[in-house]
């Protein structure tokens, strides 16, 4: 028989009088309203869930990466570090919802696949805005935004905006490490492209790395963080692989092909060569 739980002797406000309840400082009441499927397949909630969970995270990789761009901005680096720690555990959670996605089957998600017509999670604003932030930047990618006046604004304005790497390069410059002054003054809005220069300098912070530990610390975060985000890619592409084989996306892109292109991708490139050289 199973003991009933003794509350006598603990403070609970049965009344919470004036104050706010969990529910309504959390909004409880539009975040789970807002699953709203378009079809009775039992399946069609569990997608939405992943896919609205992964925005969430997303929003919060964000709001840590902007006060990550702050630092760095300011050359006050130690509190970066725990903001990049909670980036990196957001991370493990937004590889762990593929996971979640990849136990419906194919036959599952093609009883209501016909209902997104073209959405897309390529359309998602946070997702390019991610991107974008971290330097993978395509001035083409806005097109898909055009719908949305506000999304596009705010996506090109992060597109012709300083990426997080355009940032620590020009502190690299501040500190001293030689970086090329076109690579400080470039058009922010151009994909970056690697340099033997930039490559040089992190070579030296690592060579320095008791003198400018904060430097050499930071590197290694943002390893950390390209590793995850390449991993995240890659579980997005088995996912797809798994659910739907070699089918284009609903977005327009050739699904698994698409998918592939974007695991070649290294936001800070030169951070990955030295490492033959050390």
């Amino acid at each position: 028989m199973t003991e009933k739980v003794d509350l006598s002797n603990e403070a609970i406000h049965w009344e919470l009088g004036s104050s706010l309840s969990y529910g309504e400082y959390l909004q409880l009441d539009k975040v789970l309203d807002a699953q709203k499927p378009l079809t009775y397949e039992h399946d069609e909630m569990m997608f939405i869930i992943v896919h609205q969970s992964s925005e969430l995270w997303m929003r919060l990789m964000l709001h840590e990466l902007r006060g990550v761009l702050e630092c760095v901005r300011r050359d006050d680096l130690d509190p970066s570090f725990k903001m990049l720690t909670r980036v990196s555990h957001v991370q493990t959670q937004l590889i762990a919802t593929w996971d979640v996605l990849s136990t419906m089957t194919p036959s599952e998600y093609s009883a209501f696949r016909n209902a997104l017509g073209r959405s897309s999670g390529f359309q998602s604003v946070q997702y390019r805005m991610l991107e974008f932030m971290l330097g993978n930047k395509h001035p083409q990618m806005l097109d898909v935004h055009k719908r949305d006046p506000k999304a596009f604004t705010a996506l090109q304005g992060t597109l012709e905006a300083p990426s997080l790497y355009d940032e620590v390069l020009r502190l690299l410059s501040r500190r001293g490490y030689g970086i090329p002054e076109n690579y400080v003054t470039r058009d922010f809005k151009q994909p970056y492209v690697a340099s033997k220069q930039v490559a040089g300098a992190w070579l030296g912070v690592y060579h320095n790395a008791e003198k400018d530990w904060d430097l050499y610390e930071l590197a290694e975060r943002l390893v950390d963080l390209d590793q995850k985000f390449q991993l995240w890619r890659c579980h997005h592409l088995k996912t797809v692989e798994r659910i739907i084989g070699y089918k284009p996306g609903t977005g327009g892109t050739g699904g698994v092909s698409y998918l592939a292109k974007a695991l070649e991708l290294k936001f800070f490139p030169e951070l990955w060569t030295i490492r033959t050289s050390m």
